[in-house]
């Protein structure tokens, strides 16, 4: 377990940033709003965090009831700012964008706000996920025995600003996250699960030890040269995607949170074009091109972990 000086700072780290969330949202509030936009999405009931996605109501929200919803939602860190049926293993998401008209100095304040509130969330998910040494079946009971009810992935999540974007559109992306690994890797991995001591339900502690050992010898048995990757699917996500028209150029960005665009004052100063963030539908998505993946075995199923050796 971590040791004291570690759960300090992070307690510390985590009383700076809800501070520095707090002088965000305030100074956003006396900046000129020039437009804002935000879509609701339903809440993930207990129970049904692991349903597929496959339609999402949206419900569209404007102008000073966006920016409060906006600014309510970035201070949202706890299971108990979420009603009681909502499921903790989900965290809220909100896309869209908060426009606000800005002078040079107004600029200056909100990129050095935005900034530390960034700084604070990485050096957050740095103590706990690196370094408390912990391995990921042990982090839960460590954040939750000294910040009871923090959702981590929004304490995680990092506040993305644009400078004078032209137009703000939104959309859905489906992806798997994809990550090339080695076999010591794995076992490193799995090492540290076994080390961690811990059963995973419905399983025995004893049940779970013999599980990973199998997993272990599994892994063991490939020859050197099989390549194996996590192929995790990830549930549809909100994406925006950004254009900028001075440098002919498009971004996108995911959209868990409310991106703050930030337009300078000036004689030729023109508000963004938003759009809208249509309900999600699976049976109306179309690929224009979808490649031909490489065959892959599944190897490990509960850390969705493939292998391009033939089993």
């Amino acid at each position: 377990m971590a040791d004291y000086d570690l759960i300090a700072r992070m307690n510390g780290c985590f009383n700076e940033l809800e501070l520095a969330l707090q002088d965000l949202g305030h100074f956003l509030s006396q900046l000129e709003l020039l437009q804002a936009r935000v879509f609701a999405l339903p809440e993930v009931v207990k129970g049904e965090e692991h349903n597929p996605a496959d339609k999402i109501i949206v419900t569209p929200h404007t102008g000073e009831a966006a920016q409060q919803l906006a600014l309510q939602h970035f201070q949202r860190l706890f299971i108990h700012h979420n009603n009681e049926n909502v499921s903790s293993k989900s965290a809220v998401r909100l896309p869209g964008v908060l426009c606000y008209a800005v002078d040079p100095a107004e600029h200056q304040s909100a990129l050095l706000l935005i900034e530390e509130v960034n700084k604070l969330k990485a050096e957050l998910e740095h103590i706990v996920t690196v370094e408390s040494g912990l391995a990921r079946e042990q982090r839960f009971e460590f954040v939750h025995t000294h910040l009871r009810g923090l959702i981590t992935l929004n304490a995680y999540r990092s506040v993305t600003y644009l400078n004078d974007p032209d137009s703000v559109r939104f959309g859905w992306a489906n992806k798997h996250i994809i990550k090339n690994v080695t076999r010591d890797e794995v076992l490193a991995h799995l090492e540290k699960s076994l080390n961690a001591g811990r059963a995973v339900s419905p399983y025995t502690r004893e049940q779970w030890m013999e599980n990973i050992n199998r997993e272990m010898s599994d892994v063991k048995r490939l020859p050197e040269h099989a390549a194996l990757k996590f192929k995790r699917p990830v549930k549809v996500q909100p994406i925006a995607r950004v254009w900028y028209r001075n440098s002919q150029k498009q971004v996108q960005h995911p959209c868990p949170l409310p991106l703050i665009a930030l337009c300078l004052r000036s004689p030729m100063m023109q508000e963004p074009k938003l759009g809208e963030l249509h309900d999600y539908d699976v049976t109306t998505i179309k690929h224009k091109y979808k490649p031909q993946s490489q065959p892959l075995s599944l190897l490990i199923k509960r850390l969705h972990l493939y292998t391009d050796y033939p089993l």
